[in-house]
């Protein structure tokens, strides 16, 4: 059976940024390729007015998350560089869209759009109770999202054909998947859609 976009729907998309793209500062394998599934469901969710929430990476040059500073991660999605911008193919909406930034204090990391955000509160005062996520990556921002959406209640839907991890360890991708599984998400990807 095919999903119905309702009025309760929102799609999140997850960090996609230009140093998580390949070439960037901490480049995802093959990041990019979710660009143009995204756009799909950017264009659905547009169609129908659904608000669509972007999340970005927004640190500061210190950042408790660099090598530098006792993180595990070189610098990246430095506040206002190239590299924290969005990926120039992804299509923001004009109407409806909303940009959260997460991990915008030295001291404070956020691997979750909820983190620190005003995310849950954008999407109650909206009556929304359906999140469709994909982004960047797999196994880091997109799991722990899933993880706080489904935490918060909501009921979640992984975007299999929009999502790509990093898998510093072999294998993390498929286990953030099946973890995200366990704990109530379910996988779909554009076919299951009714358009």
């Amino acid at each position: 059976m095919k999903l119905k976009i309702t009025d309760r729907d929102a799609l999140i998309v997850v960090d996609v940024q230009n140093d998580f793209m390949p070439g960037g500062a901490l480049p995802v394998p093959e990041g990019d390729k979710v660009v143009e599934p995204l756009n799909r469901y950017i264009e659905i969710f547009e169609k129908n007015g659904n608000p669509v929430f972007f999340t970005r990476d927004w640190h500061p040059e210190d950042h408790i998350s660099f090598k530098g500073h006792g993180g595990i991660w070189p610098p990246h999605c430095v506040q206002n560089t190239e590299g924290a911008k969005f990926h120039p193919d992804l299509k923001l909406p004009l109407d409806n869209k909303f940009i959260i930034s997460k991990g915008t204090s030295r001291d404070f990391d956020a691997y979750s759009g909820f983190q620190g955000t005003i995310l849950d509160d954008l999407l109650k005062e909206r009556g929304i109770r359906r999140v469709f996520v994909g982004g960047v990556a797999t196994d880091y921002c997109v799991k722990n999202t899933v993880l706080g959406a489904l935490n918060l209640g909501y009921q979640v839907f992984v975007l299999e054909d929009g999502i790509k991890g990093v898998d510093v360890n072999p294998g993390d991708s498929e286990k953030a998947l099946n973890m995200m599984l366990l704990k109530g998400a379910s996988l779909i990807n554009i076919d299951d859609i009714n358009l």
